[in-house]
């Protein structure tokens, strides 16, 4: 039997053809009718959670598939963190090029010194402005 695509006489035929929105109304219909006949089931929280149960417990059950699932979010993961590092160095190449005078012009704090980073450096400062100032 030929397929839609090679048969131009049966390409406007079936629901899968239809309108995107046809096909809503039509289901929505079929949800109405069924819900009034009341053969439309409605699941409870409690057989949701075990039909949710059983389905991670089929899937789980296929190491391949999930060695492949642990494979591609260890992927991102690392993509994303690479991203991050990426994103970082550009920051801070950008905060060094800021505080860097262009060429030709002076700093405008040139004679002040970087604050010290770390205790031992502050306290050494601090022992060499007692020295100058006695």
């Amino acid at each position: 039997m030929p397929s839609n695509e090679t048969n131009p006489a049966t390409k406007k035929r079936g629901f899968g053809s239809m309108d995107p929105e046809r096909q809503r109304q039509i289901a929505r219909q079929g949800g109405k009718a069924a819900h009034e006949r009341g053969s439309a089931h409605e699941f409870t929280s409690d057989e949701a959670r075990a039909a949710g149960r059983k389905g991670g417990v089929a899937v789980s059950a296929n190491r391949a598939h999930m060695a492949e699932i642990g494979r591609r979010g260890g992927e991102a993961r690392g993509a994303g963190h690479r991203r991050r590092m990426e994103e970082a160095r550009r920051q801070s190449e950008g905060k060094l090029k800021a505080a860097q005078p262009v060429d030709g012009e002076a700093s405008i704090h040139e004679d002040e010194e970087a604050p010290p980073k770390t205790e031992p450096e502050r306290a050494t400062q601090e022992g060499e402005s007692h020295r100058r100032a006695s």
